[in-house]
Order: C-alpha cells, then sequence, then structure tokens
C-alpha cells in the first residue's frame, strides 16, 4: 500500500473515498478497499460508525475489489 500523505489525500477527488462527504476510507486500489471494509467493520463494532455507512463502504469496496486486476 503506498503511503498517503496530506497533500495526496488532498489532491484525491470525493468520489475515490467510501465515504465522499467527509472523504474517510480512501479506496485508490485493491490494497486500500481491503483496509476501508476492515476498519470500517472495526469502527462499527465500537459504535463510531453506523451500520448504513459501513454498508456504503463495503459496496463501494466490493466494486473494486471484483474489478479484475
Amino acid at each position: 500500500m503506498t503511503k498517503l500523505t496530506t497533500a495526496k489525500r488532498k489532491e484525491i477527488p470525493r468520489s475515490e473515498f467510501g465515504l465522499p462527504a467527509t472523504k474517510k476510507y480512501p479506496m485508490l486500489d485493491r490494497r486500500h478497499a481491503a483496509n476501508a471494509k476492515a476498519r470500517a467493520a472495526q469502527m462499527e463494532e465500537k459504535g463510531k460508525l453506523s451500520a448504513s455507512s459501513k454498508a456504503k463502504i463495503d459496496a463501494k469496496a466490493d466494486k473494486i475489489l471484483k474489478k479484475k486486476k
């Protein structure tokens, strides 16, 4: 997974995030998508993320993960 600096993160379009309104859970590639799913599951378990937000993140990540390399 590539290092995502603050400067690079600001350059990423909102459409590349699992939660575009808040620019959280970046999904630049398959590794980021898998990581976003894992982190979303952790945050939902802790009560810091709603089930509907997790579902949005999972749906977007699944699309990326199912694409052929």
